[in-house]
């Protein structure tokens, strides 16, 4: 299983953000998950598809999302985004997302200059996604 990717992650207009009004609380406010069982090697065919699901954070969930959404975009406003790795939250991170390493966008350092990085994205971390699927489809 690999990391679920939730939205892009914006990299400036972050100063007084909140998680309330935030994107990506927005988008995981309800989510239809719909698990496909295969592997790589499985042609597309002969994949299974899993029991469909809806799914919202309870409050421990969110909670949990938001703090790591806090701790996330601080760094970003703090001109840290380079610093950020995998080791960063709990059950959600921020990854470089783009097609290709050509593709940039506008960030600022930690002295407020512009500069151009790979676009982000958020993450859900697997161990969470992973949790979520065995707790809706009781899978041990």
């Amino acid at each position: 299983m690999e990391t679920t990717f939730v939205c892009v992650a914006p990299l400036t207009g972050l100063v007084g953000a909140s998680w309330k009004t935030s994107h990506i609380r927005n988008k995981m406010a309800r989510v239809l998950w719909v698990p496909v069982i295969s592997e790589r090697q499985i042609p597309i065919g002969e994949r299974m598809v899993g029991t469909p699901f809806i799914w919202s954070p309870s409050y421990e969930e969110e909670q949990l999302l938001a703090l790591d959404w806090q701790e996330l975009t601080d760094m970003i406003v703090l001109g840290e985004v380079e610093n950020i790795s995998g080791k960063h939250g709990q059950v959600l991170q921020l990854r470089p997302k783009a097609a290709n390493s050509q593709a940039k966008t506008k960030a600022f350092n930690k002295h407020g200059q512009p500069f151009q990085t790979l676009p982000r994205g958020f993450y859900l971390k697997t161990s969470f996604t992973q949790m979520l699927l065995r707790n809706h489809l009781r899978i041990d």
